[in-house]
């Protein structure tokens, strides 16, 4: 196993998540439904304070409706951030769910209105389908910011993996429409560039836990409907794509040091800096993808830190 002795002691329970420690091609395409239902009916009650209710919104360009859940304060008020968050999954599985206890941490820690969209997945619904409900619940929670109590100039755009690539994307739409104005964007561990594990063969050390090579190459195919790697892949599916990064809103990247995504992460920050965009880049490690799953480590605890702190300082 090139990267065990890498991988920090307080993380080995993560290679229990999935048999073998990593998800395979196999087990997205024959137990990719079940996963998500299974994370929809894990969700427990939100805690003191923080109310929690679903809604439907419109699609874009008459899409179908999007469902939307939306944390809040339970008490009323107005001026609050705002934040649209985009759930993970390597675009074929995954719900909003999966995202509400650390959803509801932000509107505990910061007071925030946070909506998470539960976007079409691939293969079922490839490209654009997703990234275009992402950005309709973008512009809905724009535009209903004043019924939220959400101030309009404070909203920003987060996502883990799959999550992190759409909030990069959204982002990057959001710019070249100019129809909605990014405060910042967050983005943990985002799956940026298609051509990872296809075009570019990464580090024999990255990528061996939870998300590997194979399972990458699976969610990049759903997603474009085809190989990805190739010359003419949207930026808006793969934000590594795109050739132009300036006048993006202050960014936050965060990675695990032996993730799939380390190098296009790094690339991906490198890049916008030479934009002239402020940009905060976290690498944590001894941590593979999805790490956080082992809330005691303390590497867990340290990225929980830096990651909302990024947020408040961009919010508050």
């Amino acid at each position: 196993m090139p990267s065990r002795h890498l991988l920090d002691p307080e993380l080995a329970s993560i290679l229990e998540a999935v048999p073998g420690g990593a998800l395979t091609a196999e087990m997205l395409a024959a137990q990719g439904p079940a996963m998500t239902e299974m994370g929809r009916a894990a969700v427990l009650p939100p805690p003191d304070g923080v109310a929690t209710t679903e809604q439907m919104i419109p699609g874009l360009n008459r899409a179908p409706d999007i469902r939307v859940l939306i944390h809040q304060p339970a008490q009323s008020g107005t001026g609050r951030p705002g934040i649209l968050h985009i759930h993970g999954g390597g675009y074929v599985i995954g719900s909003p769910e999966m995202g509400s206890p650390v959803n509801a941490q932000y509107v505990l820690e910061m007071g925030a209105v946070v909506v998470s969209v539960d976007y079409r997945l691939a293969p079922q619904t490839p490209f654009p389908g997703p990234v275009e409900d992402c950005y309709a619940a973008l512009k809905w929670l724009h535009e209903m910011a004043d019924g939220l109590g959400v101030n309009r100039s404070r909203i920003a755009v987060s996502g883990e993996s799959a999550g992190g690539g759409l909030a990069a994307a959204t982002v990057l739409m959001a710019r070249d429409l100019g129809e909605v104005s990014v405060a910042f964007q967050h983005l943990i561990f985002p799956m940026l560039d298609d051509r990872t594990g296809s075009a570019v063969t990464p580090t024999i050390y990255a990528g061996q836990f939870i998300w590997t090579p194979d399972a990458n190459v699976y969610g990049w195919t759903s997603l474009l409907g085809g190989p990805p790697g190739g010359p003419n892949v949207s930026p808006y599916a793969a934000p590594a794509r795109a050739t132009d990064l300036s006048r993006l809103p202050p960014t936050y990247i965060s990675c695990g040091a032996i993730d799939l995504f380390i190098d296009e992460d790094i690339i991906y920050a490198r890049r916008l800096i030479a934009a002239g965009v402020p940009t905060e880049l976290h690498i944590y490690p001894g941590a593979p993808h999805a790490f956080m799953m082992v809330q005691d480590a303390s590497v867990s605890k340290a990225h929980v830190r830096d990651s909302i702190g990024a947020l408040k300082r961009a919010l508050l």
